[in-house]
């Protein structure tokens, strides 16, 4: 069992930067690939990047590719999302998922999720 607890996600004017932060608890955390989801009003859950469990591999959605950077700390138990040049289109649940599975991960998410953190960029 992985528990998951995102942070960091706040309001922040187009141009901006914020950095997520997903806690997760177990001693098994490098087990598991990574990835952030989100979630836009009125949207589906889409993925914004994902990362192996050894940070060998990574994957970003070409909507964030050269703002966003996923990388992951095994000895604190942390993934983390630095989103950079950040834009209205941006705004969205951000949700930090694990899985075993790094090539489901990124295509349809992990089997554990966190409750989610509000990204809202302002124009």
């Amino acid at each position: 069992q992985v528990q998951l607890v995102e942070s960091g996600g706040g309001l922040v004017q187009a141009g901006g930067s914020l950095r997520l932060s997903c806690a997760a608890s177990g001693r098994t955390f490098s087990s598991y690939a990574t990835g952030w989801f989100r979630q836009a009003p009125g949207k589906g859950r889409e993925t914004v990047a994902a990362i192996s469990r050894s940070s060998g591999s990574t994957y970003y959605a070409d909507s964030v590719k050269g703002r966003f950077t996923i990388s992951r700390d095994n000895a604190k138990n942390t993934v983390y999302l630095q989103m950079n040049s950040l834009k209205p289109e941006d705004t969205a649940v951000y949700y930090c998922t694990a899985g075993l599975s790094y090539s489901d991960l990124y295509r349809k998410g992990g089997t554990y999720w966190g409750q989610g953190t509000q990204v809202t960029v302002s124009s």
